[in-house]
């Protein structure tokens, strides 16, 4: 199976190296892909959010959407799969950032990205929810134009991190539910 996808995947990585990268455009790619480095730039936002009192509760559904991320990503998926990296597998691939310490599927920086951006969309207005949602898309795609991901770690990627962000609102609203709140009787 993963040979079949190096086949079909490995081609759009070798067509973005030699149709997209571009000297100018190399250094401000690899500017946003480190942004998602350990998702420092979603962490330091969700402890902004944490500490406004008008958006704590967003910083709140943050921090359990990306703890769940970071348990079904990092801890879980990447180890049970134990995907080669492309520049690995995919002949005449090169990346431009250094190589990296873990496997390949999913993409953390992808899901840790749509794990924060997801919450912040269905909770903010949208002056702040659509510019977090586009960081997360510049993000994922950047890691393809590094040639550190396979386009299905970024698509599995993003699709865990809005699973951890759905979760994570639902998980809070059971949280939230008023102990003394009247439950509906079924007869």
């Amino acid at each position: 199976m993963e040979e079949l996808l190096i086949n079909i995947e490995g081609p759009i990585l070798l067509w973005i190296q030699e149709y997209l990268r571009f000297d100018i455009l190399t250094p401000i790619v690899t500017f946003i892909t480190h942004l998602g480095d350990s998702g420092w730039i979603w962490i330091a936002c969700t402890i902004l959010f944490l500490l406004l009192p008008k958006t704590r509760k967003t910083g709140i559904v943050m921090t359990i959407s990306m703890l769940l991320n970071l348990l079904a990503t990092n801890i879980v998926l990447k180890n049970l799969f134990a995907r080669t990296r492309p520049y690995v597998a995919v002949e005449g691939l090169h990346r431009i950032i250094e190589a990296q310490s873990d496997f390949s599927f999913p993409s953390g920086h992808t899901a840790c990205s749509f794990a924060a951006a997801t919450v912040i969309f269905l909770m903010c207005p949208r002056k702040v929810g659509v510019p977090a949602m586009v960081l997360a898309v510049l993000i994922s795609l950047s890691r393809l134009y590094v040639g550190v991901h396979f386009p299905t770690d970024v698509i599995g990627g993003a699709l865990i991190g809005i699973g951890a962000a759905l979760l994570a609102l639902w998980i809070y609203g059971k949280l939230k539910r008023p102990e003394h709140a009247p439950v509906e009787k079924t007869e």
